[in-house]
Parts: structure tokens; C-alpha cells; sequence
């Protein structure tokens, strides 16, 4: 507790560097990214935080010093240039975009190395700790990098709500843009800008090599939330400001712990969450909700044909057994049992010595699920011209999940019919 009142308490003056520079570097970062996400183009960052490292070894050998703003001023140029040379390379030959980014990853990354390891054997003792830049060394941030990290913060973020509406209509419609008079072309390469300014403005934090995750994981956690582009960059600001405060956090409490690494960590975990237990697309409630279907798709299967033997035998009032219903249609029995049952405690059926009976609200519902089922029979056939012997399946399958507005329609459409294809009734 009290290293966390410590810490919190910002009376520290590297404490405040850190802190203030890790969640200005992992915010912006992750709005930029959501627009990245969206244009599916995630690897993107990947190339250009690769990139960036021979614009910071030239830079360098030119100005002989580490001020941030040059060194920064080298990893835009050369990053703007990686991104230029992958679509450069895309558009003029045959090599699709994975392989042009993989291309250009390697080739950049390749001679930052090269002249990275040349600075280093020059003898030059500026040079120490120029390869913070490969790893991140966010405990070495200074003032002077809050100041560079913030100009280039407060951009981004200007940048995006300005162009907001533009770029929205880049990330979901380029063709109606085009339409419509947008220059694509300038708005393609403001994003570009944007991207790169992004990962620049994070390497000395992360370093080139964890950049990426800095630009698409809180992204990529925010849209397991929402389908509201603004929420999710309010999402994906928080989750990477929350990262940022949490790694700064950790490796002040232990010393030992990069920040750096720390951040993307607890990035990618709460990614992880998200994947897991987001309400609507989450791996838990994707498996809810398939539990539920399975469910819903049982009961009506067993009401269906409980309605079915009533109609073939002109005789609603006779109790079912479970073995009956099991020679018309195969369904393991326990899950037979286990759905009869629920519907019993629906009201839907009513159990009785010598089995099931349909309650009145079940034969209303089981006679809607044979109407459903006989109705795409018929639209199969008069309108998609299918044999009436191939249409059985397609029915099973769609009258599910036809609603009440499509049933409507189905009986508009073709004229409130009396028969299906096979000349059944349709109830």
C-alpha cells in the first residue's frame, strides 16, 4: 500500500516522466490503431515500427546527438518511406501486401541493424544507449521526452478528430468516398502520416520490436465492445492509457521489470478478456448463445413433431411417448428427455402416464414451425425452382429463424397458400 500511495502521489519526478509519457504513448497510439484495424491493415504497423530504426541510426550520425525531436524527426522520414515502398510495390507488380510488408520489414530492419552496430563500434560516447530504441527503455524517459511525446500526442489526437468523418468513410466505404468527391489518395496518406507517427512516437518506450502490439491490441480489444466507432476509440484510448499507468506501475514496484514489456503484457491480457467475455462477440457468450440455439432449435423439433403425429393421425388429444418420437426422428434421448422436460415447465406440454401431450400455447407454436418449414418449401420451388424432393433440409435448417415480419412476407409473396410443394397442408 504504500508503494502504491508512493506512486500515485507523482512526488516523484521520474515517476511523472514515465507515467505521464507510457499513457500519452499508449492512447494515441491506440486510436490511430483503430482506424488501422478497420482498413485491415494491422501489419502495417509491424512494418513501419521496423522501419523506424535506421531513420534514428542516421539521424543520429548526422546530428551527432540524441535529442529526441531529431532522432524522432529520422524514424518519420524512414518509416513514411517503408510505407510508401509497400504500397509502391503492391500497386506496380504482382507481390500482394503481406509480402511487400514482409519485404520491406526485413530490408529496413536489415540496415538498421547494420548501421546500429556500426554506431556502436565507432568508438562515438554519444552513442550509449541509442539501442533503447531496439527494446524500449521507458525508465530512461526525461522531460525532454514528455515534451516530444505530448507535441506529437496532442497531433494525433487533433489530427483524428478533425479528419474524423473522412476517415470513417475511408475505413468502411473507399469506393463511395471516391464517389462522392473525397480525395481518397491524400486521406490514404494522412493515415499513412498518422500511422507512422503513432509508432514513432512509442519506440522509445516499447521499442520497435513490441510497437506493433501498442498499435493494434487495444484496438483490437475495443471492437470485441462495441460496433460505435466512437466508443471504440474511447475504448481503445482507455484501455491503452490504462496499460500504460498499470506497466509504469509495475516496474516502479519492482525495479527489475521493464516498462515497456509490462505494457504491452497487460494490453494483451485485457485483449485476452475481451476475446474471452465481451457480451456480444466474446468466446463465452459466442458459446452461450450457440448453447441456446441448440436449444431452441431442440424444442421446436420436438413440438414439430409432436404436431405432426396429431395432424397425421387427426388426433391432438392422445398422449406421445418418448419412443414414438424417437422412431420419427433421431434424437438422442437424453437430450429428448432433457428438452421435453423444459418444455413441460413452459407450458408448452403437459406430461402424462402414457407420455406428452401438446398443451394448447404448444400446438399454436408447433403448428407456426411446420407453417414456417411448408411456406420455404414452397418459395424454394417457385422461386428458386429447386425439385421438391431437395428442399427438406433448407426448410429444416431456416425455420428457425425466420421472424414474424419475414413470415408475413413469405405469405404475401406467395399468395397465403393452402398447400406445400409435397401437397401438405400449411396450418
Amino acid at each position: 500500500m504504500e508503494e502504491f500511495l508512493d506512486f500515485f502521489s507523482f512526488a516523484d519526478a521520474n515517476v511523472r516522466y514515465v507515467t505521464l509519457c507510457s499513457v500519452l504513448l499508449a492512447a494515441s497510439s491506440a486510436v490511430v490503431g483503430c482506424f488501422t484495424l478497420l482498413r485491415k491493415r494491422a501489419l502495417v504497423g509491424d512494418a513501419v515500427a521496423h522501419a523506424v530504426l535506421p531513420g534514428v541510426c542516421l539521424a543520429f550520425l548526422l546530428s551527432g546527438t540524441k535529442n529526441p525531436f531529431i532522432l524522432l524527426l529520422g524514424a518519420f522520414l524512414t518509416g513514411w518511406l517503408s510505407l510508401i515502398a509497400i504500397d509502391f510495390i503492391t500497386s506496380r507488380s504482382r507481390i500482394k501486401e503481406d509480402t511487400a510488408i514482409g519485404l520491406v520489414l526485413s530490408v529496413f530492419f536489415g540496415i538498421g541493424i547494420l548501421l546500429l552496430t556500426a554506431i556502436q563500434h565507432s568508438g562515438n560516447a554519444a552513442q550509449s544507449g541509442l539501442d533503447k530504441f531496439l527494446f524500449g527503455k521507458a525508465a530512461s524517459l526525461v522531460g525532454e521526452d514528455l515534451i516530444a511525446f505530448g507535441v506529437v500526442a496532442v497531433l494525433l489526437l487533433l489530427a483524428t478528430m478533425l479528419f474524423y468523418k473522412e476517415l470513417t468513410l475511408l475505413c468502411f466505404d473507399q469506393a463511395y468516398a471516391k464517389t462522392i468527391g473525397f480525395p481518397v489518395r491524400v486521406l490514404e496518406l494522412l493515415l499513412t502520416t498518422l500511422t507512422v507517427f503513432a509508432v514513432v512516437v512509442g519506440i522509445q518506450a516499447v521499442g520497435v520490436v513490441l510497437m506493433a502490439a501498442m498499435l493494434i491490441t487495444p484496438a483490437a480489444a475495443a471492437r470485441f465492445w462495441t460496433d460505435k466507432l466512437r466508443l471504440m476509440l474511447v475504448l481503445a484510448a482507455g484501455i491503452g492509457a490504462f496499460s500504460g499507468i498499470t506497466g509504469a506501475f509495475v516496474s516502479y514496484t519492482a525495479p527489475a521489470m521493464p516498462t515497456g514489456p509490462w505494457i504491452v503484457l497487460i494490453v494483451s491480457m485485457m485483449a485476452i478478456l475481451s476475446f474471452a467475455f465481451a457480451p456480444k462477440k466474446g468466446w463465452v457468450a459466442r458459446l452461450l448463445r450457440q448453447r441456446r440455439n441448440r436449444t431452441l432449435i431442440l424444442e421446436e423439433n420436438l413440438l414439430k413433431l409432436l404436431y405432426q403425429l396429431g395432424e397425421q393421425k387427426q388426433d391432438f388429444s392422445t398422449a406421445r411417448p418418448l419412443e414414438e418420437l424417437l422412431e420419427r426422428r433421431a434424437i438422442p434421448p437424453a437430450q429428448a428427455r432433457s428438452g421435453l422436460h423444459r418444455l413441460g415447465r413452459q407450458g408448452y406440454l403437459e406430461k402424462t402416464p402414457p407420455g406428452w401431450l401438446l398443451t394448447p400455447e404448444g400446438r399454436r407454436r408447433g403448428e407456426r414451425v411446420v407453417r414456417l418449414h411448408r411456406l420455404w418449401e414452397l418459395y424454394l420451388t417457385q422461386y428458386l425452382h429447386l425439385a421438391a424432393d431437395h428442399v427438406h433440409e433448407d426448410a429444416e435448417t431456416i425455420e428457425h429463424i425466420i421472424t414474424p415480419e419475414l413470415e408475413q412476407k413469405l405469405l404475401e409473396e406467395l399468395n397465403f397458400p393452402v398447400l406445400d410443394p409435397h401437397q401438405a397442408r400449411i396450418p
